[in-house]
């Protein structure tokens, strides 16, 4: 069965202030005033940025509970640079119980295969239309 996920996104007549809808949740999004908004959300670079940490951190989860691994608390700082070379992202991850070696290096194996850094690696085509 095919899956479908949904995200409603509304530009509000308040310069840049979007308000998001999913499931039963609701969003803000915002520009900074710098960048003409009025700071009253995070950034859509920012909610990109809280969906990686976010699907690492849980993905890693996932396979320390299935593997009896105990990492404590995990906690992954996702950051966006531009230098003369183009954009980047990094991910710096790290966990509350000592890890050995070994243990780090399938951590971060299976860290790669959190579904969205695999979005925005370019494996996902977008479909676009104006209704």
């Amino acid at each position: 069965m095919a899956e479908h996920k949904k995200v409603e996104v509304v530009l509000t007549n308040k310069n840049y202030l979007a308000e998001i809808k999913t499931r039963n949740h609701f969003l803000t999004m915002d520009q900074s005033v710098a960048s003409g908004g009025s700071d009253t959300g995070a950034t859509p670079v920012e909610y990109l940025l809280a969906a990686i940490g976010g699907c690492v951190s849980m993905t890693l989860r996932a396979y320390a509970e299935r593997n009896g691994l105990d990492v404590g608390e995990i906690k992954v700082n996702v950051s966006q640079f531009k230098d003369e070379k183009g954009t980047y992202l990094t991910e710096e991850i790290s966990f509350e119980k000592e890890m050995t070696e070994d243990q780090k290096r399938r951590l971060l194996v299976f860290a790669a295969k959190c579904p969205v850094a695999k979005m925005v690696k370019g494996e996902t085509k977008i479909v676009s239309s104006i209704q």
